[in-house]
């Protein structure tokens, strides 16, 4: 159930209905005037109002959660001062505070070692599967069974893809994708029904397993970070929906804002667990998931990673004698050159400059194609599940067959006099030279990129001081499949993740620029393509900071840093030349509500008063209210927030003058609480503090699965009495009516508001305390123009100028 919907009709009364057609007919004379060039939005004072509005302020509350469509409406992260939150705050003793505190960094704890534990789990099951299949069809191979050796390839992975899909598609479409739009979207304030539960956790690690093992063009980094965040949920609220953990010191963490901060910890190791970079996973969440931020969730999110690399470290170091079959030493870390000696000049400035530039463009490139293609999936997936796996085999199958087939189209290689028969032209699933179908002494270098898992793919690209191991039609060739492989895959129904196709594409064309530089450069031709791989992220992703810090971690190399630094910047400027960054565009395409940190320039010429006059009217309490009244208000509204408004109240600097007072605001889920227990009273009275402690306490309160649906009110019941004033929050934010939409959206967004009270600049004696109620919905760009329709037209005249 949103906030922002619309009260019945029966809610006005006659001198509105007059109002209304008074505004209308203002409306109409105004549009006119803009349509005639008549008014200039830019010139227009805070004083002056605008364009009255066609139409009423509203917005859908479907949104896309996974592959699913979900109701959604916001989370509270504001803390709601009530008489019961105050009477518990006092009532806690130093143990309990200490609890409180020692409970969170329990639970940080707990994130980072489930995160590294799970992520060890999938990456043995990952490089297993993919072992002994790729080391069956080598076998077929070697025999030269090509035909069998395409059979086992494309019926192992197809199987793979089904079973990943169907369990999506079945079982948790909330799993499909990376899970990184939504966790931005839980952090910003709104709430994505399914998206942390134990189901769509299990599917995620199944679903990437078999999605991973399969071969598509995906990566595990993505469904990682939704996994770290997953584990934080249910360890935050205690356990699943249905089971939850009841101990009375974990009501501390039975609140969204404790539960933000502890998927924010989650998400952070997560991106570590992926690539061993516990400081580029504090600064992920930093820069690109987290809205609200604080120097002690910094301290808690590197906890939790640093937990994570020891986890990973231990594995590392047991798997490393041959333990765990096929894992070795994993693919955690996948280019470490430590070792090597970095050179390059002044002159080497301007490759490094070029491969930003192409990286900006490339990226915005990508995001727009992407963004085609996710439309276009989402009309298939409308036709049913049968349709989605349709589609997800048909990907998995062509796959199949450009990673077998391609190989065969390329000239073989033969290997370097200095290598060894051991080194080169080898047959397993590792390796930098795959002799694939060649004869002995010759290796096929597309082979080494596509006959191998992803990981091991990306360090036989990134491998160093090997200039001619591929030649420059195998990285065209490659660069083009994995563009269209990577377009296509993702967006199936399977977890999936955009950080590895990105990176494969950007060192393809890194690793490409090198070998053009030839002898101009000093830089080597491995390096390149890790520069490729950064450009390329950092025009989709328009990341800089965390990018340049995992990359770091990544290669174990400062000499790196400089060049790194100045090719992320540049694709990121280019790349905001022309488009949004790639989460942020599926964010505007799931319909989730998401608040960006810059409104838009035009929003600081509208007042939120004018929001308002746009808006049905706002829905207010009495103090002590009827529980009829109260009754009809949750029936026939949506409404999640009303304000609380006390008649006659006496103003004491006044001489004992009677004025309407705002009381604060309630929550409907504690009108639904009060009706659960039928708190009712006989007569109109405010009642004292210890009457409401023995009835409530304030972990009830914190509840959020109270449904009115589920409570049942007797007839005689419906003439009582209800005082709210113990569960209204007396101090909700409120903003004068002459407020810039602008300056509203960013306290909103930085204070994560669920609600914005509105109040008239003038106050006294027939003037009624609230104008209106904010939503985020309200203060949503998008949502403004479509009431606004001048605005469009004024940005449209501008630009012909």
């Amino acid at each position: 159930m949103e906030e922002t919907g619309e009260p019945p009709s029966n809610g006005t009364n006659s001198n509105a209905i007059d109002d209304e057609t008074a505004l209308t007919q203002q409306n109409m004379e105004a549009d006119e005037a803009s349509v005639n060039g008549e008014a200039d939005l830019e010139n227009n004072f805070l004083h002056q109002p605008l364009l009255k509005r066609n139409r009423t302020l509203s917005a859908s509350h479907l949104a896309m959660v996974g592959a699913k469509v979900s109701y959604i409406e916001s989370l509270d992260y504001e803390i709601n001062e009530n008489d019961l939150f105050k009477q518990d705050w006092r009532s806690r003793s130093k143990i309990q505070v200490l609890q409180y505190v020692f409970l969170k960094w329990k639970l940080a704890f707990l994130v980072g070692l489930l995160t590294g534990l799970i992520a060890t789990l999938i990456n043995l099951a990952v490089e297993n599967i993919s072992g002994y299949k790729l080391l069956l069809v080598s076998g077929f191979l070697e025999q030269e069974r090509f035909m069998m050796g395409l059979i086992v390839l494309t019926g192992a992975n197809f199987l793979l893809t089904l079973s990943s899909t169907v369990l999506v598609v079945f079982f948790a479409p909330t799993a499909a994708g990376p899970g990184i739009p939504e966790i931005k979207a839980y952090l910003n304030g709104i709430d994505t029904p399914n998206m942390y539960g134990l189901p769509t956790l299990l599917v995620k690690i199944f679903g990437s397993i078999g999605a991973v093992s399969a071969s598509l063009d995906l990566g595990k980094e993505g469904p990682l970070v939704h996994i770290g965040a997953c584990i934080a949920s249910l360890l935050g609220q205690g356990g699943t929906e249905k089971h939850r953990v009841k101990w009375r010191w974990y009501r501390y963490m039975n609140n969204d804002r404790d539960r933000r901060d502890l998927i924010t910890c989650g998400s952070s190791s997560g991106v570590c667990a992926a690539f061993r970079s516990p400081v580029g996973g504090v600064l992920f969440s930093l820069e690109e998931v987290a809205t609200w931020w604080r120097s002690a969730l910094l301290w808690r999110t590197f906890f939790s990673t640093a937990v994570v690399v020891v986890v990973l470290r231990t594995f590392i170091e047991y798997c490393s004698s041959g333990e765990c079959g096929l894992f070795g030493r994993g693919g955690l870390i996948m280019f470490d050159v430590s070792n090597v000696v970095v050179h390059y000049h002044l002159m080497d400035i301007i490759p490094v400059t070029l491969i930003g530039l192409i990286g900006g463009v490339l990226g915005s490139l990508y995001n727009y194609a992407l963004h085609k293609i996710l439309r276009f999936y989402n009309l298939i997936n409308e036709r049913g599940k049968l349709a989605k796996i349709l589609l997800s085999l048909t990907v998995s199958v062509f796959t199949s067959v450009c990673m077998y087939g391609l190989p065969f189209l390329v000239s073989c290689t033969e290997c370097d006099p200095s290598l060894s028969d051991f080194d080169c032209s080898t047959t397993g699933r590792t390796g930098n030279y795959k002799r694939f179908n060649c004869p002995k002494g010759y290796y096929n270098d597309l082979a080494s990129l596509l006959f191998s898992t992803n990981d091991d793919a990306v360090q036989n690209i990134f491998s160093t001081n090997t200039p001619g191991e591929f030649r420059p039609i195998t990285l065209v060739i490659y660069f083009v499949l994995y563009c269209i492989l990577g377009l296509f895959t993702f967006g199936i129904a399977v977890p999936s993740g955009l950080f590895l196709p990105i990176i494969l594409i950007g060192s393809a064309y890194g690793r490409l620029l090198g070998i053009a530089m030839g002898s101009y450069t000093k830089i080597d031709r491995g390096l390149y393509a890790v520069l490729g791989a950064a450009s390329l992220m950092a025009g989709s992703m328009r990341m800089t900071v965390s990018l340049c810090v995992i990359f770091l971690e990544l290669t174990n190399n400062l000499l790196l840093l400089p060049i790194t630094m100045l090719v992320l910047l540049i694709a990121k400027s280019v790349g905001d030349c022309f488009n949004l960054s790639i989460y942020e565009i599926i964010l505007d395409l799931k319909g989730l509500p998401f608040l960006d940190a810059n409104p838009e320039p035009w929003m600081r010429n509208i007042t939120v008063g004018e929001l308002a006059d746009v808006k049905p009217p706002v829905v207010s309490l009495r103090g002590v209210e009827k529980v009829s009244r109260i009754v009809d208000v949750l029936k026939n509204t949506t409404h999640n927030g009303f304000p609380v408004i006390d008649d006659h109240t006496t103003i004491p600097t006044r001489g004992n003058i009677k004025a309407r007072e705002l009381h604060g605001l309630i929550l409907r889920a504690y009108l639904v609480a009060v009706l659960k227990k039928k708190w009712f009273l006989e007569q109109p009275r405010r009642t004292e503090e210890w009457e409401v402690r023995e009835k409530f306490t304030w972990a009830e309160l914190a509840e959020r699965d109270l449904n009115f649906e589920q409570v049942a009110i007797e007839k005689h019941e419906m003439g009582m009495y209800v005082d709210l004033h113990p569960f209204t929050n007396k101090t909700p934010y409120t903003v004068i009516e002459d407020m810039s939409a602008a300056k509203a959206m960013v306290l909103f967004r930085q204070v994560a508001l669920r609600h914005m009270l509105i109040v008239p600049k003038y106050q006294g004696d027939g003037i009624y305390p609230v104008i209106g109620i904010l939503t985020r919905q309200d203060l949503r760009a998008h949502n403004i123009q479509s009431v606004f329709p001048h605005i469009a037209r004024a940005k449209g005249r501008e630009k012909q100028k």
